[in-house]
């Protein structure tokens, strides 16, 4: 069992890692943030075998607080180490603003230095990572990320501002961060010269992400998908739902009913297929009709049926009895007539996958009786 502490634990990077490692039988976590009494601070020390650092400060309301925030307790931290004459590896949270000559990348400099002068002196192994923005779930909106504003408002139906959608954003998403961090506890840490790093880093204009953020808004209309094979596209909307207001989750489809039942498109995709849902009413056929091209797989998910099948220019049928009961998909092959009846009591769910979007333009539907 490992001893770990974490300061800055109640922040957007700390919360992330936190209930990561909660989740790990192999570490005794301690954490520690700017509103706990500092004297559980001198405790956890004593007794850590791992430190991770993330406590920092970027939006003082005094200058000030950047040297307080950042080097006096990094400076402190490390300081009480010696003192018990402790080498504890230490990861420090820092910013790719460290390379710039601002107050705050000053100040996360100075920290860096006092974490590898401890290093030095102690023979302590330490891990100093200058991350690039940051986004993901619990990223707190309108404070020092942009994605988490964007995502924040678009979700929320409230306005954003776009200086110019060419800026170029370097970003790392917060789960590629936590799996760097536990990668160093893990022993397998990754270092560009003296930084470690957290691999990947996604570059994206702004204006780009804006765009995407408002096709996963429009998507509950349109019922498209993401390209999920873009990593940063896949990211970024899991990062989007996230902010989604909490009477907000759920959205209605356009159910197209009749006396057979009714049939519901629930996902359409531009290379993946269309997913529906259809009910049918007992004694209900539908169907009777054929494709060229277009292929479709058939669930059964609740209620009994029989699906039928006939090759087009033969007369053999083909059954297959299906039932929520038991799980099967059925393919439905191009040239074969087909059709789904309810033969029970109640009504028969089917879910229905069919490899490409409905085109009322070419719709490759041709029918014929089973």
């Amino acid at each position: 069992m490992k001893n770990v502490l974490v300061t800055g634990a109640a922040g957007f990077v700390g919360k992330n890692l936190v209930e990561t490692l909660r989740l790990r039988d192999d570490v005794a976590l301690t954490t520690f943030d700017v509103n706990d009494d500092r004297a559980v601070l001198d405790v956890a020390l004593q007794k850590a075998d791992f430190i991770y650092h993330l406590a920092g400060v970027n939006r003082p309301q005094h200058e000030v607080e950047f040297q307080t925030g950042n080097v006096s307790l990094t400076e402190e931290i490390v300081g009480l180490l010696q003192e018990q004459g402790r080498a504890v590896p230490v990861v420090l949270c820092s910013s790719t603003q460290a390379a710039l000559d601002n107050p705050y990348g000053a100040s996360k400099r100075q920290a860096e230095e006092a974490v590898f002068a401890y290093g030095k002196v102690t023979q302590s192994p330490v891990f100093v990572f200058r991350l690039p923005n940051l986004f993901g779930k619990w990223c707190r909106p309108n404070y020092n990320s942009a994605v988490a504003t964007f995502c924040n408002n678009v979700a929320n139906e409230l306005p954003i501002q776009v200086n110019d959608p060419n800026v170029t954003m370097s970003l790392a998403y917060i789960d590629d961060v936590v799996a760097a961090f536990l990668n160093v506890l893990n022993g397998d840490a990754v270092f560009d010269n003296t930084f470690a790093v957290v691999e990947p880093v996604h570059t994206i204009k702004l204006g780009e992400i804006v765009e995407l953020l408002k096709s996963f808004k429009e998507s509950r209309v349109t019922l498209g998908l993401p390209d999920f094979s873009d990593p940063i596209a896949k990211k970024l909307y899991s990062t989007y739902l996230s902010y989604l207001p909490t009477d907000g989750f759920s959205y209605p489809l356009k159910m197209n009913v009749d006396e057979r039942g009714s049939f519901t498109e629930f996902i359409r995709t531009p290379n993946r297929g269309q997913v529906s849902v259809n009910i049918s009413k007992p004694g209900i056929t539908k169907g009777n009709h054929w494709h060229h091209t277009k292929n479709e797989k058939f669930l059964v998910v609740s209620g009994s049926g029989v699906i039928r099948f006939r090759r087009i220019g033969t007369e053999e049928i083909i059954e297959y009895a299906v039932s929520g009961k038991k799980l099967e998909v059925v393919d439905i092959p191009v040239g074969y007539t087909h059709n789904i009846s309810n033969t029970g009591d109640v009504d028969m769910v089917t879910v229905m996958w069919v490899n490409e979007a409905f085109d009322p333009e070419n719709p490759d539907t041709y029918f014929q009786l089973v």
